[in-house]
């Protein structure tokens, strides 16, 4: 029996006037630890099991987009990347709805 292969990858857009900040702040934060850049309106998060890519644009929008080697890491960088963006926005209190693909 071939196994259905599971999602590696989600994408999340959330709406908020602070798109551009909070994806400074999130690539600030774990570049104490991890490789993390951004430049303009674009970061990108380098983590042990896969990536995440930041856009911000200009309608109010950051557009979250992780990619893991396996469905299990891809459930915890979901999560680890969702609970700080929570902290970090904990006024607007952000819905993130990932759409895996």
């Amino acid at each position: 029996m071939i196994e259905a292969s599971l999602p590696t990858a989600s994408q999340a857009r959330v709406r908020t006037p602070k798109a551009r900040n909070y994806l400074i702040q999130l690539c600030k934060h774990f570049a104490h630890r991890i490789p993390a850049t951004f430049a303009d309106n674009h970061g990108r998060i380098q983590f042990d099991g896969g990536a995440c890519e930041l856009d911000a644009d200009d309608a109010g929008t950051l557009v979250i987009a992780v990619s893991a080697g396996n469905a299990d890491n891809l459930t915890t960088l979901e999560d680890v990347v969702e609970r700080h963006l929570k902290r970090f926005a904990f006024k607007e209190e952000p819905s993130v709805p990932w759409v895996r693909g």
